[in-house]
């Protein structure tokens, strides 16, 4: 499970040599925008598509059709399935 970082501050430091830095500076400049900005717009699409692919799980062709038949025929409880639903709480 990858680690949550958690930090109250609003900052956020990066070593980077000074030729990158005047790159990105200067590309930022030549966009109207900020350096903050010109940095983290692509870092936050990146991060979602990231975090997207990571929520999603995807099948092959030969599993989506046993899970769908799955759904549509589903296996008989055995008797573990039937003890474990019969130690479920009451619910009111």
């Amino acid at each position: 499970m990858p680690r949550i970082a958690v930090d109250d501050n609003k900052r956020m430091n990066l070593r980077i040599r000074p030729e990158q830095k005047a790159t990105l500076v200067r590309a930022a400049a030549l966009k109207n925008t900020d350096l903050t900005d010109f940095v983290l717009q692509p870092a936050l699409r990146e991060a979602a598509a990231v975090i997207e692919a990571a929520d999603r799980l995807q099948l092959s062709e030969r599993d989506s059709l046993l899970v769908l038949d799955l759904l549509e025929n589903p296996p008989l409880a055995n008797a573990r399935l039937r003890a474990a639903a019969l130690a479920l709480p009451a619910t009111q």
